[in-house]
C-alpha cells in the first residue's frame, strides 16, 4: 500500500471536489511547484488510488427518474452462484452500483431508471434470467438526504480528522 502524506491527501480531496482544476492551480493550492505536483499525481494514478475523473450530472435536469435500492438474497451461496449473479447485473446500465454485503441479504443494488415501470421490467428480466434470486426487497428513494462529495480520506488513511 502506498504511503500517503498530508499533501497527497490534500491533492485527493481537492480533486474529489474539483476534478477539473488545472494542474497549475492544484500545485498552488497544495503549495508545490508544478513538476513535483505532477509527479505526485502520476504516482497516485499509477498506484490506482486515482481511478478516473468524472463529472457530476444533475439527473433532475435530464428528466424524470427514480432511484431504487434493491436488497437481494440468493437461493444458493456457492461461488458459482455469486459469480453468475455478478456477471448478469454487470450487463444492466441502470444498475449503477452493487455491493456484496454481510448480514441478511447478499447484495444491495442501486438502480437509476426512468420510472417504476422500467424498474419493474428490470426486475422481471432478472427473475426470468434464472439467476437464483430467492427474494428481493425494493426501496424507492423519496429524496436524497446526504450525498457526500468529500470522502473521509484522513480517517481511511489512518490519521485523526482535522477539526
Amino acid at each position: 500500500m502506498l504511503k500517503l502524506d498530508d499533501r497527497d491527501l490534500k491533492i485527493l480531496a481537492i480533486l474529489r471536489a474539483e476534478g477539473r482544476i488545472s494542474k497549475a492551480d492544484l500545485a498552488r493550492r497544495v503549495n508545490l511547484s508544478a513538476a513535483p505536483c505532477w509527479e505526485r499525481l502520476q504516482r497516485l494514478e499509477k498506484a490506482g488510488i486515482i481511478t478516473g475523473y468524472h463529472a457530476e450530472v444533475s439527473l433532475k435536469k435530464l428528466g424524470p427518474h427514480i432511484v431504487v435500492f434493491m436488497a437481494v438474497e440468493l437461493e444458493q451461496h456457492r461461488a458459482e452462484d455469486f459469480q453468475l449473479f455478478e456477471r448478469a447485473i454487470d450487463r444492466h446500465d441502470e444498475i449503477v452500483a452493487c455491493y456484496a454485503v454481510g448480514g441478511g441479504f447478499d447484495y444491495i443494488l442501486q438502480v437509476v431508471t426512468r420510472d417504476i415501470d422500467s424498474y419493474q421490467r428490470l426486475v422481471d428480466h432478472l427473475l426470468e434470467a434464472r439467476l437464483g434470486l430467492a427474494r428481493y426487497f425494493t426501496y424507492v428513494v423519496t429524496k436524497p438526504v446526504k450525498q457526500a462529495a468529500a470522502l473521509p480520506l484522513d480517517l481511511i488513511a489512518g490519521r485523526p480528522p482535522k477539526e
